[in-house]
């Protein structure tokens, strides 16, 4: 092929610039007292773990707030420090971490039932103190056992399935988990400066040292979202096929701390202690 004719290729293959993204702040909703985890479903809803009110709250993306739940306690819809709520299309899961329990709502915070393993002997099927949790879409469950630095795996039925980066995984064992969620059908577990990488069965696939530490990680339609205190970096669940990836780095110019983050419908939903900041990706050449 002639350089001319290559030339011409790579035109009409539609080669384009490489083209920055960044984020302008478009609004600011909610106001919690200390709030701690958010998700958002696919439908678009934001849910709220505010471990100040020990409330789960569930908005619209104008703000409305559609229903809260909770309040300090123990029994059905009250917690002990939620630590952690993951939505689904049709589910809500809360890490009710000092009741040492998981429970489960619908999309719309009716309860339906909680999981725990208190009354079992079993060490290897027990956790404490959990911090996180999520579901796949076979509907086997995922609790982040803070207690023994480890996640647990739990089939639909609530039978044990597999203990996940435990003291006898080797390289892959996990000293110091925060948090952790499902994309591409594999876990992405967030300890210290690392990125754990599993896949369903608990199998290590990968472990990638970051070039930060962060404190939460989401998911959702693809998008990874990472934080720390003060910097947002976003990868695509494709991004994690490659040995080096250049992900999008996004530090707003704000003076209160980030404590989760997550990117929807070309939105970032940045949480706050006592809000969230919206903030509208545009692309620039």
């Amino acid at each position: 092929m002639s350089l001319k004719h290559y030339l011409s290729f790579l035109l009409l293959a539609g080669i384009q610039p490489i083209i920055a993204q960044t984020f302008v702040q478009s609004g600011q909703i909610g106001a919690f007292r200390s709030a701690n985890s958010l998700s958002v479903n696919p439908a678009g809803y934001i849910y709220v773990a505010d471990a100040g009110s020990n409330e789960i709250i569930k908005l619209d993306t104008l703000g409305k707030v559609i229903k809260s739940i909770g309040g300090y306690g123990w029994t059905e819809s009250s917690f002990d420090d939620p630590s952690d709520v993951y939505a689904s299309t049709l589910n809500v899961f809360v890490s009710d971490k000092n009741n040492n329990r998981v429970q489960l709502f619908d999309k719309d915070l009716n309860f339906l039932s909680q999981f725990s393993t208190q009354n079992s002997n079993d060490e290897k099927i027990t956790f404490r103190y959990p911090t996180s949790s999520v579901v796949s879409t076979q509907g086997d469950l995922f609790i982040l056992d803070s207690d023994n630095n480890r996640i647990l795996k739990f089939n639909s039925r609530g039978d044990f399935q597999a203990a996940i980066g435990s003291y006898d995984a080797g390289t892959f064992s996990l000293m110091n988990p925060k948090q952790f969620t499902i994309a591409n059908d594999q876990l992405l577990v967030l300890d210290s400066q690392f990125l754990f990488i599993f896949d369903l069965y608990g199998n290590g696939v990968r472990k990638i040292k970051l070039p930060f530490e962060p404190i939460n990680i989401n998911s959702l339609f693809h998008n990874i979202c990472l934080n720390d205190k003060s910097k947002i970096v976003l990868l695509e669940e494709t991004d994690l096929d490659f040995v080096n990836f250049i992900p999008v780095n996004f530090i707003p110019k704000i003076e209160v701390e980030i404590i989760d983050a997550i990117l929807f419908n070309e939105k970032l939903y940045l949480l706050t202690k006592n809000s969230i900041m919206i903030y509208a990706k545009v692309s620039k050449e």
